[in-house]
């Protein structure tokens, strides 16, 4: 009896410290539960496990996201509705901006909006609400997605600040829109015949590159409304309107395949050449004009004044050629500054023609005697530039001319006749030389006015 009231007693005191430590226990894991629960809620008040506390909640929002689309149970590197017909991809565009135009590499540069739309059902999920997922370029890379490119592109790339600008949302059905902000150095064919004075025709091209026309259908998705531009401002050009246009591209080894046009017309502003190269370039030969009403005999005004038009005439000349293409034909400004260049030129002709008729001139009146023999030739050579013999032999006489020869009238009709004809020309010529300058004074100004009249008619 005493044995077993023994173990009585021990039994029951076991169960009473196990009770109080169980019971101290107990509280412990409440207060922390409490604990956690007070410090792992949302804003929307609810509560998360302590386990999913510890991992990373974006891993396990892309998990869930991958599980949803199936993206493990299908081959993603073939496209949707493979050996069936040709998948439609529709291409949205915004243009953003025209960067650069430039003309001696013949290229622009554009950023745009780049927009496509197509259904997988590989990718529908179930969806109460009819809600779209929007992702970004990190499940991009684990789906098919169409490989458009610009044809004719020089350089292109994709934005990355400050991260991928690239843009990727899908609807339960299996429709996706996938964006990218995409800026495009493209090959823009110029004609210059008529620069500064003209209108370019430039495109930008969008193709699959390995699906042809079987596998895969381009088109704009709402027809000319699927390009919109915002407002560009360009220095040197006014933009007179953007056109989409589709068609074919045929390639001897792969077939045909869709290709999308983004046309655009670029008329230029003629105002800034206006300022650089025409108004200088009249100017000049405006000035080669004051020539005409300096004396003759001002021969270093002369000579410097129609140098100095010369050589900056040549200037402007060099500084256009240098901001264009080395081109094989002619162009509108070309013939301006050259025929500018020519009036420039023929004005210092001019003179020369001038000055050596002056001086055949004076040195038939030394001859003849009437000029005195006090005039002192060195002088008269350091103002006017010609060479005065002053030894020849002066008659008594300076008014008095020598006797010449009698008169042989010969037969009409013979050579000797039309030689003394030709002859008696360049000597009246010779003899009233200042008249020259006297001709020159409206030849030049008329021929220069005629001459822009039909320029500008022309090229405008």
């Amino acid at each position: 009896m005493k044995v077993d009231l023994l173990t009585c007693l021990t039994l029951a005191a076991a169960s009473l410290v196990a009770m109080a430590t169980g019971g101290r226990g107990s509280g412990r894991r409440k207060h922390k539960e409490v604990f956690l629960g007070e410090n792992s809620k949302f804003k929307f008040g609810g509560r998360i496990d302590y386990k999913l506390k510890r991992q990373d909640s974006t891993k396990t929002l892309l998990i869930k996201s991958e599980q949803l689309l199936r993206i493990e149970e299908h081959d993603f590197a073939m496209r949707p509705g493979f050996g069936g017909a040709a998948i439609p991809v529709g291409i949205d565009v915004q243009v953003e901006s025209i960067d650069s135009i430039s003309e001696v590499n013949m290229d622009f540069t554009m950023t745009l909006y780049l927009r496509h739309y197509w259904r997988d059902e590989r990718l529908a999920f179930p969806s109460r609400t009819n809600r779209s997922r929007t992702f970004d370029s990190r499940l991009v890379k684990k789906i098919w997605v169409p490989d458009v490119f610009f044809v004719h592109s020089k350089r292109s790339f994709i934005h990355d600040t400050t991260t991928e600008n690239i843009m990727l949302r899908v609807y339960p059905d299996g429709n996706i829109l996938y964006s990218v902000r995409v800026t495009v150095t493209s090959l823009c064919s110029m004609d210059f015949s008529s620069f500064p004075l003209d209108t370019q025709n430039c495109s930008l091209e969008l193709e699959s590159y390995a699906y042809n026309e079987n596998d895969l259908m381009l088109y704009w998705k709402n027809g000319n409304d699927s390009l919109r531009t915002d407002e560009i401002v360009l220095s040197q050009f006014f933009i007179e309107h953007f056109q989409a246009s589709s068609g074919l591209a045929f390639y001897s080894s792969t077939g045909w395949y869709n290709r999308l046009f983004i046309n655009f017309i670029l008329q230029r502003h003629i105002f800034f050449f206006m300022l650089q190269t025409y108004f200088p370039t009249m100017l000049m030969v405006v000035l080669s004009w004051v020539s005409f009403w300096i004396d003759r005999r001002a021969v270093p005004a002369r000579v410097s004044l129609g140098i100095t038009t010369v050589l900056t005439m040549s200037t402007i000349i060099t500084g256009v050629s240098s901001s264009m293409p080395q081109v094989s034909y002619v162009k509108a400004v070309d013939i301006y500054l050259w025929t500018s260049f020519l009036f420039v030129f023929l004005s210092v002709i001019e003179y020369a023609a001038v000055n050596y008729c002056t001086t055949l001139e004076e040195m038939r009146k030394m001859k003849r005697g009437k000029i005195p023999s006090t005039f002192n030739a060195s002088q008269a050579m350091a103002f006017d530039g010609c060479f005065h013999d002053n030894e020849v032999e002066l008659t008594s006489d300076p008014l008095a001319a020598p006797p010449g020869p009698p008169e042989v009238r010969a037969p009409e009709g013979t050579r000797l006749r039309r030689q003394r004809s030709v002859r008696q020309n360049v000597d009246l010529f010779v003899s009233n030389s200042y008249l020259v300058d006297s001709y020159s004074r409206v030849a030049f100004p008329l021929s220069y006015l005629l001459f822009n009249t039909i320029y500008w008619s022309l090229y405008t």
